[in-house]
C-alpha cells in the first residue's frame, strides 16, 4: 500500500492529520505526523486521488508532494523509523546544563547529576538552591542549555 507525503503549513502538521483522520474514507489506512517531520504529513490510502480529493477540504494542507511530475509516493521502510519512539533523554549527558521547563520548578537552571534511561527521568541539581536538592523530573520537563561535551 503505497504512503503519500503531503505539505502542510508550518506548525499545522498535527491538525492536517487530525482533519483527515476525521474523514470516514475507506481508502486512507493511516495518517502519521512525527514531530521530527516538519511542514509534512504521510498519509498511507490506496491511490493518490483520493489523498487529493480529501485536501481540498483541509486548510493548512498544501498538497501531495510530486517527483518528476508524478506523485511520489513511499514505502514502509521509508516511514519505519518514525513509527518507534526515541527516548526524552537522549542527547542529555551527565553535567549538562539544562532549564526546567514544566512543573513547580519551571524556569529553573539546573545540572545533570543522573540519568535514568529505563524511566527516561533525570535527576538534576538546582543552581539557586540554597542546600543543593537533588530533583528527579521526566525527560520532556527539561531543556538542554549547555553541554560539556561540545
Amino acid at each position: 500500500m503505497p504512503i503519500f507525503a503531503v505539505k502542510t503549513t508550518a506548525r499545522q502538521e498535527q491538525t492536517v492529520a487530525d482533519m483527515i483522520a476525521t474523514k470516514e474514507f475507506e481508502q486512507i489506512h493511516a495518517v502519521l505526523a512525527p514531530d521530527s517531520l516538519t511542514s509534512y504529513v504521510m498519509v498511507e490510502a490506496d491511490d493518490d486521488g483520493i489523498v487529493t480529493r480529501v485536501l481540498e477540504e483541509i486548510p493548512h494542507a498544501r498538497g501531495l508532494v510530486e517527483s518528476g511530475g508524478a506523485v511520489g509516493t513511499s514505502s514502509m521502510a521509508e516511514v519505519e523509523h518514525f513509527l518507534s519512539p526515541t527516548p526524552d533523554v537522549e542527547g542529555i549527558a551527565e553535567g549538562d546544563i539544562v532549564e526546567l521547563i514544566a512543573g513547580p520548578f519551571k524556569g529553573e537552571k539546573a545540572r545533570v547529576q543522573r540519568i535514568d534511561e529505563t524511566k527516561d527521568q533525570v535527576t538534576v541539581e538546582l543552581y539557586e538552591a540554597t542546600v543543593p536538592i537533588p530533583v528527579t523530573v521526566r525527560g520532556d520537563q527539561i531543556r538542554v542549555l549547555d553541554s560539556e561535551e561540545r
